[in-house]
Parts: C-alpha cells; structure tokens; sequence
C-alpha cells in the first residue's frame, strides 16, 4: 500500500511540530508544503516522517523534523537573510530555509551528498539555493559574510571558522554534543553584536554527529 505523504506531512505538523512549540506559520507551511520523502534514500520513504533521523547512508543522517523546524523558528529567518546551511546532506534544511530567506550557500562535504543536494534543488526549483563542496568545518568565507548560519547536524563545539564568517547582528543555530557519550546535547542559539559572539542554551537535543569537526581542547590545569 502506498504510503499517504500528504498525511504523513499534516501529521508531523500536528503531532510533532505545534507540540513541541513551532508555531510560526511561515515555518509551518513550509514544512507543510515541502516533500521530505523526496530528500531520503527510496527504501525509506515510509519513515522520512518519523521523529526520529533518517540514515542517508555512509553514517548520514537527514536530522529529524521536530530539530530542524525549531532552529529554525529561533533563527527568525526574513526575506532579507543571507544564509549558510553547514552539512547539509540532501538538501532538506537549506530548501526549507531557502523558502524563508534571500539566499542559501548549502555546503556538504560527502561528494554523494552533493550530487543529491543539487538534484533536489533543481527538482524543488529552489533558484536560491547554492549546493557547494567543500569541508564543512571551514565554512565558505568567499561568500561571507552570513546573517544566518545554520548547522544541520551535532558538533562538539561551534568552530571559530563560522563564527567569523557571521555577519554583525547575524544568528548561528548548532546542536552542540555533549561531553559525555550518549548523553543528550543541547541546541545553542548564538549572535554576533559589535564583533563579538555569544551562544545560549534554547532547548536540549540530540542529533548525529557531522564529520570533520574536531572536538575542543581540555584545559590543561
């Protein structure tokens, strides 16, 4: 039996969304409108609505809904919104965002990845939406400076690298990893004022781990 995505989309929007506080319409319609199912691996398609990641392959994972939908709601993002979208594996968060802002540079390292990203960008017509390979953790600096950054995936810090490459007054929104395996991270809402950048805990979240980001040096006492 075929699976219904048009319910399976209204669904994630009432059982998993507004419950967990997405409530701004823009975001909702364009969770409403945009086909997630087109943005995972065929095989599983039946599960691209869970709440849960969804595997790409190659230890990828498409993070889930609920995440992705209430960074961005933090972010605010406007028309005005120049953005940058750090992992983003088959395009879905950098479509998503790109609806919802100005101009997207989605950047993924997995040269797969890419190859997928620009074929569904070019399916979704998303014209605002730049696929660029590169490593993740180095940004794109010949394109910044960013109002938005958006990492779409877990790290273990936010690198020094995007930070610098946000505009003044720009939002960066990151699932930060916790410092002991296996126990939840937190999402940190961060923005740059006068130079100097600062990030806040907003909600607690887990997600898998991007590649290539090094984890943060201990203090020696």
């Amino acid at each position: 039996m075929a699976t219904d995505y048009t319910t399976a989309r209204r669904n994630m929007i009432e059982g998993q969304l507004r419950p967990n506080r997405v409530l701004a319409d823009d975001i909702l319609q364009v969770f409403t409108d945009l086909p997630r199912e087109r943005f995972v691996p065929a095989e599983r398609r039946s599960v691209a609505y869970s709440d849960e990641a969804v595997p790409l392959g190659g230890g990828r994972y498409l993070v889930e809904p609920m995440l992705l939908a209430r960074m961005l709601q933090f972010l605010q993002p406007t028309s005005d919104d120049t953005a940058l979208v750090v992992g983003a594996g088959t395009g879905y968060g950098a479509v998503a965002l790109g609806r919802l802002v100005r101009s997207v540079v989605a950047l993924e390292a997995d040269p797969r990845l890419v190859a997928e990203a620009r074929a569904n960008v070019s399916a979704e017509g998303a014209g605002n939406v730049n696929v660029v390979e590169g490593p993740l953790a180095d940004g794109l600096s010949a394109k910044a400076p960013y109002s938005i950054i958006l990492i779409d995936g877990s790290v273990p810090a936010i690198p020094d690298a995007l930070v610098k490459q946000l505009a003044d007054e720009g939002r960066l929104a990151a699932v930060v990893a916790g410092e002991v395996p296996g126990r939840t991270g937190q999402v940190r809402l961060g923005r740059k004022a006068h130079g100097a950048f600062a990030s806040r805990a907003v909600f607690d979240a887990g997600s898998p781990l991007l590649p290539g980001f090094e984890k943060p040096r201990a203090f020696v006492f």
